[in-house]
């Protein structure tokens, strides 16, 4: 699980511990104290996990984290890619190229290699479950300042299209979650009140998504329940995308 220390990550973490899962292999980057209570929470739950630090908008991060990943025994039953984020808003002409660079490696390069470094073993075994985590933004191109970010949860959705085809037959099922509007802390740091309400009024379930609701779906996509669910991106934003 990327992206733990909080949010989706975090919840789903616990999720999964709660749904059985004995061991989560948690990475974070900043949030330590989060990530220790994340962990908590998962030993709480009945499972074992384990801590593992990486800035994955950084090359260097995502090679340190997959590096990590290939010098441990452990084998990864189900790998869920939900770090991610807009790091900041900015516009076309006045968008950085470091931005740019940050804000793809983050979203997009990290899950390609993190699942480069994973889909070995689950080959090895002929089982395995990814899930991606994407973004209503990538269907419509994200709010003013996010067009990059849209851009790079499109290019994930595309992704998993295209794992799912290529590891079918060996397997491993690949799906991806495209959350709407979340009340957590993404859009604490990345909207405002008035964004929100704009959403929350563009929604027929009348009021934004929690944490714990995109991680009952991902519980789900990780289950022998989907078994037969290949290479989808589920939408899972009350109606707003129906809209």
């Amino acid at each position: 699980m990327t992206g733990a220390s909080r949010g989706i990550g975090a919840a789903t973490s616990v999720a999964l511990a709660r749904a059985g899962v004995r061991h989560v292999l948690m990475h974070y980057n900043s949030y330590k104290e989060g990530a220790d209570e994340t962990l908590q929470k998962v030993r709480e739950a009945g499972a074992d996990g384990e801590l593992l630090c990486a800035d994955l908008a950084n090359i260097s991060g995502i090679h340190g984290l997959v590096q990590e990943l290939g010098s441990r025994t452990l084998e990864i039953d189900f790998l869920v890619n939900n770090a991610g984020a807009l790091i900041r808003r900015a516009n076309l002409v006045e968008f950085p190229e470091d931005l740019f660079d940050e804000v793809m490696n983050l979203n997009v390069k990290s899950v390609w290699q993190i699942t480069q470094a994973v889909v070995p073993g689950m080959c090895r075994r002929r089982s395995g479950v990814i899930v991606n985590i994407s973004s209503i933004a990538g269907r419509n191109g994200g709010s003013l300042g996010a067009t990059v970010y849209a851009s790079a949860k499109a290019a994930v959705s595309a992704m998993t299209r295209g794992m799912a085809r290529e590891l079918a037959p060996q397997g491993i099922r690949v799906n991806a979650l495209s959350p709407g509007a979340v009340d957590n802390h993404f859009h604490q740091v990345f909207s405002t009140r008035q964004m929100l309400a704009s959403a929350v009024a563009s929604t027929p379930a009348g009021r934004l998504g929690n944490n714990e609701e995109m991680a009952d779906v991902i519980v789900f996509m990780c289950s022998d329940a989907s078994r037969f669910l290949y290479g989808q991106t589920i939408e899972l934003n009350g109606g707003m995308y129906m809209v």
